[in-house]
């Protein structure tokens, strides 16, 4: 509802009185139009609670809350599903956590209608995680992650270059999938403890981002690993390990035809020299979204197994 709502109520109660009508269309025309919605209404409420608070005690917070808003075909009841619970506000703590860098536990408060509209809040106060302002305030790690998740937000409804942000698509990735599972528009509002208030959506639009993010493409090398085999599977795996460090790394290298791991008859301790595909699937922002080691020979250098008979 419109934070005019008021004033259309205060002109029906005149309506029967000409005089008094005539004197609050003057006085509201004096104030002008407020076209400000109900959450930015609270918004200044906060804002004025903090400022008469610290007329007596300078160093007072407020207590942070979040507002999810889900919207869609199924929400006019403004009842929340247990399947959306599971699949969107679990994913979103860790989102908003990831966002942070520090581990953000929210828990709810209560349950709006007129859509679906979830109040939550930091479980307990979160450690300070960003520098100090002017005034000596340290945003919380809730509020850092949404300054952080809300950027990211409006990227993607807008379209617009998010590598800035990209350890942070797979878990928006889990989100967006939930989302159109059940139809949904996600909506955020955060009001921090000094009284301000950010908000982000994460709409249909936002979503079509998300999933162009998801295209992949190959991107293959041919290269030679050597190394000691540690593990052997009769399906065609071979785990190879360089170097005899604890920490080296392993490659596992796949067999297209598990009979020519079969003829070659490796055992385990073996040192060799493979000549395999790297093959890298890379999303749109460069990331690698999944890697894997395929065998095309022996490398030049390979000596022979020895056969076991």
């Amino acid at each position: 509802m419109s934070g005019d709502g008021w004033r259309e109520r205060r002109r029906a109660l005149l309506g029967e009185d000409p005089a008094g009508q005539e004197k609050a269309a003057r006085l509201l025309r004096e104030l002008g139009v407020e076209d400000r919605d109900d959450e930015k209404v609270e918004a200044g409420h906060r804002a004025g609670r903090l400022a008469a608070a610290r007329e007596y005690a300078p160093d007072a917070v407020l207590d942070e809350e979040l507002l999810v808003r889900l919207t869609g075909p199924d929400t006019e009841a403004g009842a929340l599903r247990f399947q959306w619970g599971d699949a969107l506000l679990s994913p979103l703590e860790a989102t908003i956590s990831a966002a942070a860098g520090a581990p953000v536990q929210l828990e709810l408060t209560g349950i709006s209608t007129g859509s679906t509209v979830v109040h939550a809040r930091p479980v307990t106060p979160t450690a300070p995680s960003g520098p100090a302002t002017l005034d000596g305030f340290v945003a919380s790690a809730a509020t850092a992650g949404m300054s952080t998740l809300s950027a990211l937000l409006a990227a993607l409804e807008d379209g617009t270059d998010v590598r800035e942000w990209a350890r942070l698509l797979d878990s928006v990735d889990v989100l967006s999938r939930a989302l159109d599972k059940y139809r949904l528009d996600l909506g955020l509002t955060w009001y921090d403890a000094e009284g301000g208030m950010r908000r982000a959506r994460l709409t249909a639009r936002g979503r079509r981002h998300v999933d162009r993010l998801r295209d992949t493409r190959d991107v293959d090398q041919d290269i030679t690993i050597s190394g000691r085999i540690t593990e052997l599977r009769e399906s065609g795996w071979v785990k190879v390990k360089a170097g005899t460090a604890k920490n080296a790394h392993a490659y596992d290298v796949r067999f297209e035809d598990p009979e020519e791991l079969l003829r070659l008859r490796p055992g385990l301790g073996d040192h060799v020299h493979f000549r395999v595909r790297f093959r890298q699937r890379l999303d749109t922002l460069g990331v690698a979204r999944s890697t894997e080691f395929t065998y095309l020979g022996p490398a030049a250098e390979q000596t022979a197994l020895p056969l076991r008979g």
